[in-house]
């Protein structure tokens, strides 16, 4: 208790002392005092300013678009997460969105990543090192490695049997991708350049790597809206497809039953991605990356002697790759690049794009039952867009509100994979034309 007291006085004297020598200072030291106090508040309220400045804020309040992004951001990420549409893909493309928009968040280089891509020379100037973490991301994109990747994942899930059982499904899936040029010829007259034209064509095929990989190589500014369209599409086909199909077949056609398809060798299976690979690639070699990757993973699926390699490609790779994928092309999604009136045109262009590939998948197949014994439901033509399984199921869905009995899944998924070349097929003509 006494050493207690005997630092509490020892503070006191001090106090005292401290404040006798200031009452005791001459006016000269006051005033110096008084002058580097005052000069202590305005570097103080510089710094606040400069910290409000710097802030995202302040971003927010100069420019209002950047607001509105915000806000798509969250509903895409609401539609991903409650609504459950496509979420492995629109969430990722979400949250990239939502950081590229973050002002101030230095996740991007604004040079570097100006019109929606990168150019790592600008102006004669090589860049080296001052990229932000999507500016590096975005080279998966730009040199198409992520669309190429994830295709080896798809072909290692994808099951070529109901294809090669029944060879004349690749019919409607080329069919399918009627939409893709119809809709290239109606951008073109709408005032894009052919290469825009291609890349907003392709979300008619309903595969987004694909679209992806097209749009990166012809047109980059567009990535951003080109990918969400494409995605918000796939994800859409449960709602966009049914009144197309029933406004198109009747009753009676809707309820025609088909043979069960027959069952298909292992060696069917394993000659046919290899076959694919050098027919496709040999004719149409701009469309090589797409089908080789496609085949490849398919192949690791049927021969059976790789199966970890396929368990990889599946799992692991395919998750890493599409986080990168959905990220890196959010980030395109500048509210410069977003908001304006091309990206409503795109939105336009595409889900008209879609509905003319489910229609003419339609449309062929009422036409080959014209001229074939064997009759063809023609609700399996929708599946030819390549949204795997999904339009498959579709298909199966509305065909049983007929007819419980009817069971169409297998043979939609023939159309169904059959899109998926067919929607390469057509990123690689746009691309031997146009790029």
């Amino acid at each position: 208790m006494r050493k207690v007291m005997k630092y509490m006085l020892m503070l006191l004297a001090i106090a005292v002392m401290g404040f006798s020598v200031q009452a005791s200072a001459s006016p000269e030291v006051a005033t110096v005092a008084t002058e580097a106090a005052v000069e202590a508040d305005i570097d103080l309220g510089e710094s606040l300013m400069n910290f409000v400045e710097q802030s995202g804020f302040s971003g927010i309040i100069s420019d209002w678009r950047v607001l509105v992004m915000l806000i798509i951001s969250c509903l895409l990420l609401y539609l991903a997460i409650v609504k459950q549409f496509e979420p492995l893909l629109l969430l990722p493309i979400a949250f990239g969105m939502l950081l590229t928009n973050l002002p101030g968040a230095g996740l991007y280089h604004t040079e570097l990543f100006a019109e929606g891509h990168v150019h790592w020379t600008i102006n004669g100037t090589t860049f080296d090192r001052v990229g932000g973490l999507i500016d590096f991301l975005y080279l998966g994109v730009k040199l198409g490695i992520y669309p190429c990747l994830i295709f080896v994942g798809v072909g290692a899930m994808t099951d070529f049997g109901p294809l090669i059982a029944n060879p004349k499904s690749l019919l409607l899936g080329a069919a399918a991708q009627f939409g893709i040029f119809a809709t290239f010829l109606g951008a073109s007259a709408m005032g894009f350049t052919p290469a825009e034209a291609g890349s907003i064509g392709i979300i008619g095929g309903a595969d987004g790597p694909t679209a992806i990989y097209l749009t990166s190589k012809l047109a980059p500014q567009l990535l951003g809206p080109i990918a969400v369209a494409a995605y918000s599409y796939m994800a859409l086909v449960p709602v966009i497809q049914p009144p197309i199909m029933k406004a198109l077949t009747t009753k009676e056609e809707r309820k025609i039953a088909m043979k069960q398809l027959r069952t298909v060798s292992k060696t069917e299976k394993i000659v046919f991605p290899i076959a694919m690979t050098m027919i496709i690639s040999l004719l149409l070699p701009s469309a090589a990356p797409l089908i080789g990757c496609l085949m490849l993973g398919n192949l690791m699926k049927e021969c059976g002697v790789v199966e970890r390699l396929s368990k990889t490609v599946q799992n692991e790779l395919m998750n890493i790759v599409t986080i990168f994928l959905g990220i890196s092309v959010g980030a395109t999604a500048t509210a410069a690049n977003f908001l304006n009136w091309q990206t409503i045109g795109i939105m336009v262009l595409g889900v008209t794009a879609f509905c003319l590939g489910t229609g003419a998948g339609v449309i062929l197949a009422k036409v080959m039952n014209v001229f074939s014994k064997e009759k063809i439901n023609p609700l399996i033509g929708s599946a030819g867009v390549s949204a795997v399984p999904m339009a498959a199921r579709v298909s199966q869905k509305v065909g049983q509100a007929e007819n419980p009995s009817n069971f169409l899944l297998m043979h939609a998924m023939g159309p169904n994979v059959s899109g998926v070349i067919g929607s390469a097929v057509a990123a690689g003509i746009l691309l031997a034309f146009l790029g």
